[in-house]
């Protein structure tokens, strides 16, 4: 089984980020989304602080976040890139799979990714994701690189907002009509 450590708090400030931003959507009456806790089963804890120290993953995680956006479900996962090559073993095939039967479903399913060293996010369709996914799986490229991004989804904090991912789900659900 998968075990826990502080790797494990990869994407925390990133997750921080969005947290506050969906509370300032929900304050609006925008959208309600909720984070999904990841379950896991401590094995060791530090009896000084109190905090776990190792842990397994009691099942796989789906997404990070999921709720509905104007009567919209969406779900969405939260990824952190250092440099400007996104590697798909960050994205796991039960991932996928859940995405793909949220979107039969009628939702919208898409990453958000936060590209550190350029201090941008970008919002990956799920369609985008499945052309990078199926070119791995047919013996490409295992990884995306920065340039390959659809530019219209780069996005920067604006409006008071640390994550504004709402205008680029506008342009997702445009280009689907």
């Amino acid at each position: 089984m998968p075990t826990w450590t502080s790797r494990g708090l990869r994407g925390s400030t990133l997750e921080e980020y969005i947290n506050r931003t969906n509370e300032k959507y929900l304050e609006n009456g925008l959208a309600l989304i909720q984070k999904i806790p990841t379950p896991i089963t401590p094995v060791t804890i530090d009896k000084q602080t109190r905090r776990i120290t190792l842990a397994y993953f009691d099942q796989k995680s789906t997404v990070d976040y999921i709720g509905a956006v104007q009567g919209i479900p969406v779900c969405f996962d939260a990824k952190e890139c250092r440099t400007d090559t996104f590697p798909l073993q960050n994205i796991h095939e039960h991932q996928v799979a859940f995405m793909q039967n949220f979107e039969t479903q009628g939702g919208i399913a898409f990453f958000l990714i936060s590209y550190a060293a350029r201090d941008t996010f970008y919002y990956l369709r799920f369609c985008k994701l499945l052309e990078f996914w199926n070119r791995m799986r047919e013996g490409g490229r295992k990884s995306f690189r920065y340039e390959e991004l659809e530019q219209d989804f780069i996005f920067k904090p604006s409006g008071g907002l640390l994550v504004p991912y709402l205008n680029t789900l506008q342009k997702d659900l445009l280009l689907r009509e």
